[in-house]
């Protein structure tokens, strides 16, 4: 595949979550394709993600960006079609929300690497835009700007030729929303960096590593945690948190995003990682279990992917305080073997990602090129 020439389509780099680690190995296998996104904010991302040719669309110049991108979402759809890729003979896309929606060449050959169908627009609409959370001139807006995203995204999903889902789980929506069978292949965990500490250290508190959005339940944790007073930290950045702020008693600490060195400290010191909320996969959770801790969830959706019940963590089946102060009693009970926490997480590693998508990668080009 040396000779074909491949672009790859991320919806935005602003940070570095688990779509930024899928595209740095995306970009690993494919050194030379330049990375086409929305909007990109120079220093977000990794070493390997920011030496690329980054082209970016009309939106990189609109202002208030930074703070405000999430308005300009209704020209996110025509800002993905407006990228030029008919030189090209592979488009990768790396979507969980518009990217998978770039118009790829006639005779070219787009794969999908889907971290979920657009959220806000289909599972976890509620969680975002409740009526409760709105003014009433957003309960007038949001509605329709929102349906118009779904007959967009439902119709664009035609533009793809083949579906890799992160998680069985986002195979499952990827199917009920666009009526599209998706291949699954989980994303990378790099077990060489996230590792068992050198000393046992002294593990006192509970973390949470997380985009402080909605869907993603921190509200919950801190209600937990404010009744019973033990101590709480919080790694990550998002919309929700000054409310969160408010919400939260002294012994809970938000420690606002973190370079990996800090956050691996972090991972090994903890107590276990919470993931309070309904997560598509979860690659903290792996990147914690890779330091040997082990993993408080919510029941549902990717987690139970990536934890072993017993071994490596705990569910929680009610999104209610009960439900999770129930699953913190459960686990005070439990002992847990580190070697056998990681031992879980290796079977993720960014190795295994790599080799699995490098011949994925060649498979359906070979199969293309038979059909043309």
């Amino acid at each position: 595949m040396d000779k074909i020439k491949v672009a790859l389509v991320h919806d935005w780099l602003t940070g570095q979550r688990g779509g930024e680690k899928v595209l740095e190995v995306l970009a690993e296998i494919f050194p030379r394709a330049p990375i086409y996104t929305l909007f990109h904010f120079k220093g977000s991302q990794c070493a390997e993600i920011e030496k690329r040719a980054i082209r970016t669309s009309f939106l990189q110049k609109l202002p208030f960006l930074e703070k405000r991108y999430r308005y300009y979402l209704p020209l996110f759809p025509p800002a993905v079609e407006l990228f030029d890729l008919g030189d090209y003979d592979l488009v990768i896309s790396s979507s969980h929300c518009v990217a998978k929606g770039a118009i790829p060449p006639p005779d070219g050959l787009h794969i999908s690497y889907v971290h979920s169908p657009v959220r806000y627009a289909w599972n976890q609409y509620f969680a975002y835009f409740s009526p409760d959370r709105l003014s009433f001139f957003q309960r007038l807006l949001i509605p329709p700007v929102i349906h118009r995203l779904r007959v967009w995204d439902e119709s664009s999903s035609a533009r793809v030729d083949h579906f890799v889902a992160n998680s069985e789980n986002v195979a499952r929506r990827i199917w009920k929303y666009y009526r599209r069978e998706a291949d699954v292949v989980p994303p990378p965990v790099d077990t060489e960096f996230y590792g068992l500490p050198e000393d046992q250290p002294a593990r006192s508190e509970f973390l949470i590593v997380s985009a402080l959005v909605p869907y993603k339940r921190i509200d919950l944790a801190i209600e937990t945690f404010n009744r019973s007073g033990e101590r709480l930290t919080i790694v990550g950045t998002g919309p929700d948190l000054r409310k969160l702020k408010k919400m939260a008693r002294p012994n809970i600490v938000f420690l606002g995003a973190q370079a990996a060195p800090e956050l691996r400290t972090l991972y090994q010191k903890a107590k276990a990682l919470l993931l309070p909320g309904e997560e598509d996969f979860g690659i903290t959770a792996l990147e914690a279990q890779a330091c040997g801790t082990p993993v408080i969830a919510y029941g549902r959706g990717g987690a139970l992917e990536s934890v072993v019940p017993g071994e490596t963590g705990v569910f929680f089946s009610e999104l209610t305080v009960a439900g999770l102060r129930g699953a913190l009693d459960k686990f005070k009970d439990m002992k847990f073997n580190d070697s056998g926490i990681r031992a879980n997480a290796e079977r993720f590693s960014r190795r295994a990602f790599r080799e699995k998508m490098a011949v994925y990668f060649e498979r359906k080009w070979a199969d293309h090129k038979g059909q043309r």
